[in-house]
């Protein structure tokens, strides 16, 4: 959710040349802050998705519906895929919908807060420059002047929307080195493991299928119909590397994170396929520049661009709970919580946009599939207090902890042009990576607001010794379900298959979960192909 494989400026040739230099900087002891003896005096506030409201759902205690509105097509959801089917309706001259969405914002895992230093992510935090062959995300890049223009057919980013430098760091043998692979002090054999597993994932990168399709692209539904990796769906990425001959310490712990960071769950749970995808599905063909797009909202500035498209067209805080056929239209009931009421939509078209765990309690003996699971995250964005000695650190777009917990954190005002900032704010990231997800959501949720700040500053002390005696405040965003999490023979699965497809050509289903993987291109896609379905 935070962060992606071709953000951290990774090469082969750049591990090589790099590790000379690391073997030289592990020599350099890192300077700890000296502890000061006072009570650190912690503001702590926790927000999250609407589950109070969407526990509703289970109960199903809604008043009758006082009023009915007809409206030819009715989106449900209003998180990336939602957003991305009201601009593709636009597109195509369709104007005549509305959007209906649980929370009072938008956006899902692109959402974003404020506090009074900085605009700051709930989720995503970033977007990969797209592959050169997806012309549709072009596009809306372009139109979003994220994209300035186009030179010889290759698209010219916007500097001030490209991540700045210095980029990502990783606290690893007490020290901070460039970059999120591990370089301090490795074995020759971590070395060529490291190396070795680059070869792989970039011939991965490459090969295409007997039509002529890649084995791995993004979207996925662009990949080959070639069977040759599909069994790999069928492993954990542990068992793939494992089968490889890998066995150093430095790059199991690499590529756990990265699973951690994309899937929600390490090498551990991830089907291998999954694993392998985040890896050689970029192509890093539509710029020379490896970087990525990222805001101090996160992604929250693309949710932003598409929800101008539903202006006036987008109802927040309004509960859908029941969606059911007649023989002229689809009811669909909905609750609005800040009127206190239900409402009955009646249209010819309805799209869910919705996760299929939500799905299951909107339509009578629809079922979820036990293969759809999900996993827990938080995040906490931390403020700083004025006179901390960390507003005076050099923080990096990114910071990773070596074999910590968590998933790091990243530095909020990093795109700020004026650096001098008196209160510098941090968003952490954790996932509950676990063999029981649901055992892990129920456990997170009980979690006290203290226990998650233990966890929070536990993590944060093995680089930030004094950090709880640095903080003003934290802000604690928490998602039950935070993110499909592709676990073996999921991603080619009969079960995910059947979830997609349309009841009677009137109810149709979109989102990130029927792709199996949870970034934003996908559920971008998702938004375009449902309307182009439906149209």
């Amino acid at each position: 959710m935070k962060n992606g494989e071709n953000s951290n400026q990774f090469s082969r040739r750049n591990f090589v040349k790099s590790v000379v230099f690391a073997g030289i900087m592990a020599q350099i002891p890192v300077m700890l802050h000296s502890c000061k003896n006072i009570i650190a005096d912690i503001f702590l506030k926790i927000t999250g998705t609407n589950h109070i409201l969407g526990h509703r759902l289970w109960l199903k205690n809604f008043p009758k519906p006082t009023e009915t509105i007809e409206i030819p097509i009715l989106i449900i959801g209003g998180g990336i895929t939602g957003l991305s089917a009201a601009r593709q309706l636009v597109k195509k001259n369709k104007t005549d919908f509305l959007l209906l969405e649980l929370e009072n914002t938008l956006g899902g895992n692109s959402s974003f807060g404020t506090n009074k230093a900085t605009s700051f992510p709930h989720g995503a935090h970033y977007l990969p420059l797209p592959n050169l062959q997806d012309k549709e995300l072009l596009s809306f890049l372009h139109e979003s002047k994220i994209i300035t223009h186009f030179e010889k057919g290759m698209p010219i980013f916007d500097e001030t929307q490209l991540c700045f430098k210095p980029q990502e760091r990783l606290f690893i043998k007490n020290n901070w080195q460039e970059e999120l692979i591990p370089k301090y002090g490795n074995s020759e054999v971590a070395n060529e493991e490291i190396n070795r597993f680059f070869e792989i994932t970039s011939q991965l990168k490459e090969e295409k299928g007997f039509d002529g399709l890649y084995h791995f692209d993004i979207p996925i539904k662009k990949i080959s119909k070639d069977q040759k990796y599909r069994d790999l769906d069928t492993i954990t990425m542990k068992n793939w590397l494992i089968e490889q001959k890998f066995t150093s310490e430095e790059l199991f712990e690499y590529v756990n994170y990265c699973c951690k960071d994309d899937f929600g769950i390490g090498i551990d749970f991830v089907s291998a396929w999954a694993g392998l995808f985040y890896f050689a599905a970029r192509k890093h063909d539509a710029s020379s520049n490896e970087n990525v797009l990222t805001w101090p909202e996160g992604n929250g500035r693309l949710a932003t661009h598409l929800a101008k498209f539903a202006n006036n067209k987008t109802k927040k805080n309004h509960l859908v709970y029941e969606v059911k056929q007649n023989k002229n239209a689809v009811e669909v009931l909905c609750f609005d919580a800040k009127n206190n009421k239900s409402v009955m939509y009646k249209s010819d078209k309805v799209i869910c946009c919705t996760p299929q765990y939500i799905n299951s309690y909107l339509f009578k003996d629809r079922k979820t599939s036990a293969k759809f699971q999900y996993a827990p995250w938080f995040t906490a964005t931390i403020s700083l207090k004025k006179e901390s000695d960390l507003n005076n650190s050099e923080f990096y777009w990114d910071n990773v902890i070596y074999k910590s917990k968590g998933l790091g954190y990243i530095y909020n005002q990093h795109q700020t042009v004026n650096q001098i900032i008196e209160n510098k704010s941090l968003t952490y990231y954790y996932s509950f990576s676990n063999a029981d997800l649901k055992a892990a959501r129920k456990g997170f949720l009980k979690m006290k607001e203290e226990e998650i700040k233990k966890i929070i500053i536990s993590d944060l002390s093995i680089a930030h010794p004094n950090i709880e005696n640095e903080i003003e405040s934290i802000e604690i965003y928490k998602m039950g379900h935070g993110m499909i999490s592709p676990t073996p023979n999921f991603i080619f699965s009969e079960e995910k298959e059947m979830a997609a497809k349309n009841i009677d050509n009137k109810i149709f289903f979109a989102h990130s979960d029927l792709s199996g993987i949870s970034v934003f291109e996908e559920a971008f896609h998702q938004g375009i192909d449902i309307i182009n379905q439906i149209l």
